[in-house]
């Protein structure tokens, strides 16, 4: 596959604090800081930031980068982990706090991160490690679903009411979960998904590749992204969420 998903990018206040509690919580390890760089869609490095490599979630890493934008809304994209009360007690240990956000009497704990980003506490998930989803918000799963199979090599292999269901090529890791209800969006998301071209494919036609699929060329001018504080252009999926495309050879960050 010429692209793959292989990290989610979560901007922080705080990038090594906030790395150091989801190394905790998923079982991994903070990495030395890494610089990513888009492949043929921005004129050189994003952002310096500290990844970490969970523990049973294959390719997938989570790289933590530095923001001065506040969080001032549910995020579209958040985490699920696997784990009981147990588990909803060692996280509120780690700096964990409950949320409530109308979730209602559900099988389910809703948590925020030190830095307030969502993410569930899933009883019975079938997982290979602390890390069983990726959720993000999509009004029509189906769409969203057939877009992110293209562009991230996963496949389709659970859809219903609820949503749909992605997972990877080899089987391990989290899954990728699209449905509703969808927060509104008031600027570029907090949390995004990237992904990383093959050592042996043409940037540019990835990119028109990604086009082609439903992908939607963007400028953001970000004031907040360290001292590179660099341009950042991006690409969004078709229902407006920003994602990355990072170059082969960032392929070994976050973790490596």
């Amino acid at each position: 596959m010429p692209t793959k998903l292989t990290t989610v990018v979560i901007e922080a206040s705080d990038p090594l604090r906030l790395a150091r509690f989801w190394a905790q919580a998923l079982e991994g390890e903070p990495t030395a800081a890494v610089s990513i760089a888009a492949v043929s869609i921005a004129d050189g490095p994003i952002v310096d930031g500290t990844g970490i490599r969970p523990h049973g979630a294959g390719d997938l890493g989570l790289l933590f980068v530095p923001s001065v934008r506040p969080k001032t809304a549910k995020n579209r994209v958040h985490l699920d982990l696997a784990g009981d009360a147990d588990e909803v007690r060692r996280l509120l240990a780690l700096g964990a706090t409950c949320l409530d956000i109308g979730q209602g009497a559900v099988l389910w704990e809703v948590l925020a991160d030190p830095e307030g980003n969502e993410f569930c506490v899933l009883p019975r998930a079938d997982s290979h490690g602390r890390l069983a989803q990726i959720c993000q918000d999509a009004a029509d799963p189906s769409s969203q679903g057939r877009f992110w199979a293209e562009a991230s090599g996963w496949s389709i292999v659970d859809e219903g009411d609820w949503g749909v269901r992605l997972t990877s090529a080899v089987g391990d890791g989290p899954t990728l979960v699209m449905g509703p209800p969808v927060a509104p969006k008031a600027g570029p998301n907090r949390m995004q998904l990237a992904l990383t071209a093959s050592a042996d494919s043409d940037p540019s036609a990835e990119v028109n590749r990604l086009l082609d699929a439903g992908a939607s060329p963007v400028d953001i001018r970000r004031e907040d992204v360290g001292r590179s504080q660099s341009r950042r252009q991006l690409l969004v999926d078709p229902e407006g969420n920003e994602f990355l495309l990072l170059g082969p050879s960032q392929a070994e960050q976050p973790g490596a």
